[in-house]
């Protein structure tokens, strides 16, 4: 027997909205403030995934400069109808107190890779949308409502609305057809049919370790909904360390032999309910009761291991773990904040064989950050570069990030000092208060090209530098990286923690970086 292997895509990968096509199998997942928008995958095992791309690669589709942390990106969903794939997605601008600024838009291609088209604004009510594809042709558009007003519940309900493709906009009556379950904060609305019925499967009980997948039925698609007698039909239970925790935020997908599955978000804490990975996807196996609901197999929990359906083996095409930059394009794990892949700040081809940086603003920014950073997808990584950079004055800085947001990173950073001139040091900012972990940056040779490495074991970080090839030598103490997670936060926040390259050149010179090759090297998983 074939077994699913969970998590199916680890690291940030969270929200996972799954398709099929004939035999092909696609997850959407969300991206935040990350560039470029939505990663979709590709399987047709439901065992092998690879990364086929990135809808959203233009700043006409998705312009995220000032977006707040966590903000950009959520849920996207994915659907396909008379040869057309169909993207929902929304937009977040601001979050946090009372109110939620979240545009919702459409993009469609007639093919996964694409090219996209431009957006289609929907509507601004609320987050988390979807579309649903009825057997008369109709279209529905669906999203949670937000109410931001005082001595209400801010989850408000379900949203349905129609869609007019000719007329590219929401038409009719807004509708309400769910207020949700006892658990609460109800979003993340998918419609299915089958069997007369109009499923309603939503996520509840808040992105955390009481997350969960609750359903209920419908004769009619607006309602009102029966809710299944033994909801949720998906959660996890945290007393089972081993186990996969804050499982929710799913979809449905049925298989070319009849079977049903489900992909789902979670997460692997690595200490103190501490997950540096982020939020992942999963996929349980489901099957239908006599009286037409659907369960989890073994459910309601989660597996680790599930069986898979009986489908020839996918060889899904993994990208190399070495970067030496001797393409003239990207691959397509690198992500950029909040910005476009523009060339005023970076390019591979000034310097061939190497990665230039263009420094540019703080780690602090919302704005215009240099950085080209890929997920940490693994509990135990060596990350290793090799950095060519002269900066000038202490404002100029570029090196090796472990990065979560704004708030929260650690970065081995070549700079210049007045009295030592071009030095390393360790920079900290945890819980958005900024340290320097030496007591004293390290000499560097001029005109010499610096070796960086960061050593990371599960919520331990070490750092190393090297002058010659293969010579390193250790720098500071262990770092604790607990902080790099959703969940060492006094605000909810939803993304993961990334690594890869920097610059910054608070002078405004835009004083550049080159880096030799970027290594990513798995240790343990």
């Amino acid at each position: 027997m074939k077994t699913i292997t969970n998590p199916v895509l680890p690291g940030y990968h969270p929200d996972p909205s799954i398709l099929r096509v004939g035999d092909d199998y696609y997850i959407a997942v969300s991206t935040f403030e990350w560039f470029p928008g939505v990663e979709i995958h590709h399987s047709k095992d439901l065992v092998n995934w690879e990364l086929v791309g990135c809808p959203l690669t233009r700043s006409s589709q998705l312009n995220m400069i000032g977006n707040v942390n966590s903000g950009g990106i959520w849920a996207p969903c994915l659907s396909y109808y008379d040869h057309t794939f169909y993207l929902i997605y929304t937009d977040v601008k601001s979050r946090q107190g009372a109110f939620k600024d979240s545009h919702n838009y459409l993009v469609t291609a007639e093919t996964i890779e694409g090219p996209w088209s431009e957006p289609i604004f929907m509507n601004s009510s609320g987050f988390d949308p979807s579309l649903f594809h009825d057997d008369d042709g109709k279209k529905w558009f669906l999203n949670m409502i937000w109410d931001h007003r005082k001595g209400t519940n801010s989850f408000a309900g379900v949203a349905l609305q129609e869609y007019s493709p000719s007329e590219q906009k929401l038409v009719g009556t807004i509708k309400n057809i769910f207020k949700g379950t006892e658990l609460g904060l109800t979003e993340a609305p998918h419609i299915y049919k089958k069997n007369g019925y109009y499923y309603l499967l939503t996520a509840e009980g808040g992105t955390w370790y009481t997350h969960a997948a609750s359903v209920a039925r419908s004769k009619t698609i607006d309602g009102p909904y029966e809710i299944d007698p033994t909801n949720p039909i998906l959660t996890s239970d945290k007393s089972k360390e081993g186990q996969l925790q804050k499982a929710g935020h799913g979809s449905f997908v049925e298989t070319q032999n009849g079977e049903w599955y489900i992909a789902h978000l979670c997460g692997r804490p690595v200490i103190d309910d501490k997950c540096i990975l982020g939020r992942e996807t999963a996929i349980q196996k489901c099957y239908w009761t006599d009286d037409d609901w659907i369960r989890v197999v073994d459910g309601p929990n989660p597996s680790l291991e599930v069986e898979a359906p009986n489908l020839p083996t996918f060889e899904a095409k993994k990208l190399p773990d070495y970067d030496d930059f001797n393409d003239t394009a990207l691959f397509l794990y690198w992500n950029v904040l909040r910005r476009t892949f523009e060339e005023e700040w970076y390019s591979l081809t000034e310097r061939p064989g190497y990665l230039r940086l263009y420094g540019e603003e703080s780690m602090s920014s919302l704005h215009r950050q240099s950085m080209m950073m890929r997920r940490l997808e693994h509990f135990k990584v060596e990350l290793e570069t090799k950095v060519d950079f002269t900066p000038e004055n202490f404002q100029q800085m570029a090196g090796l990030m472990v990065y979560y947001d704004t708030n929260d990173h650690v970065y081995l950073r070549v700079t210049d000092h007045e009295e030592h001139g071009k030095c390393l040091g360790i920079i900290e900012t945890k819980y958005g208060k900024y340290d320097e972990l030496l007591t004293q940056d390290i000499s560097l040779p001029e005109n010499t090209e610096v070796y960086l490495k960061a050593v990371i074991n599960r919520h331990l970080l070490q750092c190393f530098y090297a002058t010659e090839e293969g010579k390193w030598q250790e720098i500071g103490e262990q770092i604790d990286i607990g902080h790099l997670s959703d969940d060492d936060a006094d605000y909810i926040r939803f993304t993961g923690t990334f690594v890869g390259m920097a610059a910054q050149d608070l002078s405004g010179q835009h004083r550049h970086a080159d880096f030799d090759y970027f290594q990513y090297r798995v240790m343990e998983k």
